[in-house]
């Protein structure tokens, strides 16, 4: 069944609130997912030249302290990171391919989650609010972030398969619904370069965005072309460095909602998470059409 959640802040001053402001919001998504949650959270940019990645590891305690000492010296470059729970995130000035190479040979049972100037994803398995508790999501500070609740139906019940999934730089997708040509359109974006860790028909269609934005699609033409070459039920949020958006296949049997204010963009599988907001009352809230997408994103620095 699963749950999909979204926040976008279309005010600054809000920034400092978003984890608090999107706890509940995940919370209110348990029934529809409880084995296991995650999110992707935008804010503390890295600037040019330098790569953010958020890493977890498959084996319980790890030794990050170590790791990033191994990896300072097969760099030859200073780093930042700090531990989160069971991931670690990593800012370093040097290329992305280099650092993922390195990383591949140190530390073969660390994967990474994500990559890019802005995003960090953490899940895991476990009930939402033990994922929110594990990461202290309440206290986290960004300009927007998505989440899913996970109730397996096509794949194992693993930290790696819980969503949100990213295949490209600050990109990353959260899926409610199930993709029945996934296996033939995984082979087909290997051959286009495109590489995955799991057997989740989501991953696939992250796959497949990134490589639409690689040949040179915007987001708007990315998600056209989803809408041609995907096939089965879907409602995806989708979340890059500058904001989201949200898309639902021709017969949009799976649900969701929107939320709109002066300060904020919300979404949701279901109403009930979007109640603890502020000024929910007063928002512009509707049901998206099949087949249209919906994006807002802030201009670029």
């Amino acid at each position: 069944m699963c749950g999909i959640v979204g926040l976008y802040l279309k005010n600054p001053a809000l920034e400092s609130q978003l984890g608090k402001l999107f706890e509940p919001m995940l919370l209110a998504m348990t029934d529809r997912g409880p084995d296991s949650a995650g999110f992707a959270i935008y804010g503390d940019e890295v600037k040019d030249g330098w790569v953010k990645l958020t890493l977890q590891s498959t084996v319980g305690e790890y030794d990050w302290k170590a790791l990033m000492g191994a990896l300072e010296g097969r760099l030859g470059c200073s780093l930042d990171w700090f531990q989160n729970a069971s991931a670690a995130v990593l800012k370093v000035a040097a290329e992305e391919a280099v650092v993922r190479a390195a990383l591949a040979e140190l530390a073969p049972q660390v994967r990474i989650m994500s990559a890019g100037q802005s995003i960090e994803i953490l899940k895991g398995m476990g009930l939402p609010a033990e994922i929110a508790e594990r990461f202290k999501l309440a206290n986290m500070k960004g300009s927007h972030i998505i989440g899913h609740t996970r109730m397996a139906t096509e794949s194992a019940v693993t930290m790696e398969g819980s969503h949100p999934f990213s295949t490209g730089a600050d990109l990353c997708l959260v899926h409610n619904g199930s993709l029945s040509n996934h296996s033939r359109l995984r082979q087909e974006l290997k051959r286009k370069g495109i590489t995955f860790e799991t057997l989740n028909d989501t991953e696939v269609a992250a796959g497949y965005l990134t490589w639409r934005l690689q040949e040179g699609d915007s987001l708007k033409a990315a998600l056209d072309h989803s809408l041609e070459d995907l096939d089965g039920f879907f409602t995806f949020a989708i979340g890059t460095r500058n904001g989201f958006a949200v898309i639902r296949d021709p017969i949009a049997c799976k649900p969701a909602i929107l939320a709109e204010t002066d300060d904020y963009v919300a979404m949701a599988s279901e109403y009930q998470a979007l109640a603890s907001l502020p000024g929910i009352d007063k928002a512009k809230v509707w049901e998206p059409e099949p087949a249209t997408m919906y994006i807002w994103e802030r201009k670029s620095a």
